[in-house]
């Protein structure tokens, strides 16, 4: 089996700061990154950890430089897509010599990972919380889905397209969605969207994809589905998703999602 795990929303502030005055997120990573680390040897295939925007709280260069040293202990390879609280060149800058970082323009990629592809798509518009691909993301996308045939594809954003049910974040996400999700359902094989910014874990069907949205490594967003209400944060705790490609009983794409941290156990199930 082959397969990768996905963080979102890690809202890196500046050393000793919190986010939002409440939020120590810089620690809620090192215990994702400790997290990861320490699963690993029982995960199988795990190729790289992919993470689906909003690194930083600001998308200030400290911040990034933060977000650099805290995922350097990770054991795995990492890429990233930009989410509405990252600045785009300070991104790139942060970034040089990474593979998938593009030199210029939106930071898309593509990603081969042996019986699928992930093909990681910049919704982030600067200066505002909603996201959108725009001509370019959305051609950007039919090259590489032109290019694929009928793999298996993930594709990876930040902003979502389903509505998680909380007005306040809805409101937020995809404005251009529908002609994304029209191109999904005619690509002829397996394809899923995986999407981060609702701080929370939700999966959904339009047509027929599967649209999931991650948990964040840190804070959550509540969950409050009355309309007018702003969107709050509680500290509730972070988690992380694996993302594998079985082929039992039919091939397919499965994904776990796992807390953050260390419990007991684990025991056999037996006195």
């Amino acid at each position: 089996m082959t397969g990768f795990i996905q963080i979102t929303d890690t809202h890196i502030v500046a050393p000793g700061a919190l986010a939002c005055g409440r939020s120590d997120t810089a620690e809620a990573l090192r215990r994702a990154v400790a997290t990861i680390n320490a699963k690993l040897p029982s995960l199988d295939g795990i190729d790289c950890v992919i993470v689906t925007g909003d690194l930083t709280d600001h998308g200030a260069p400290e911040e990034y430089a933060h977000f650099t040293s805290i995922m350097a202990e990770l054991k795995r390879p990492w890429l990233a897509v930009p989410g509405n609280h990252d600045t785009r060149e300070p991104m790139r800058a942060a970034f040089p010599d990474a593979a998938w970082m593009p030199t210029q323009g939106p930071i898309h990629w593509v990603r081969e990972l042996g019986p699928f592809t992930i093909v990681g798509l910049d919704t982030l518009q600067e200066g505002a919380r909603h996201g959108a691909l725009g001509s370019e993301g959305l051609a950007f996308l039919d090259t590489a889905l032109d290019d694929l045939g009928d793999k298996p594809v993930i594709v990876a954003t930040h902003h979502p397209w389903i509505h998680a049910g909380i007005p306040a974040m809805d409101t937020d996400n995809l404005h251009d969605g529908a002609q994304l999700m029209a191109r999904l359902e005619a690509y002829p094989g397996p394809i899923r969207m995986i999407s981060g910014h609702v701080h929370r874990a939700v999966v959904g069907q339009i047509g027929r994809i599967t649209c999931q949205i991650g948990p964040a490594t840190c804070h959550a967003v509540l969950t409050d589905h009355h309309a007018a209400r702003d969107p709050q944060l509680v500290l509730e705790p972070g988690a992380i998703t694996v993302h594998r490609w079985v082929e039992t009983p039919s091939p397919g794409f499965v994904s776990d999602v796992i807390p953050i941290g260390a419990f007991s156990g684990p025991w056999p199930f037996s006195d």
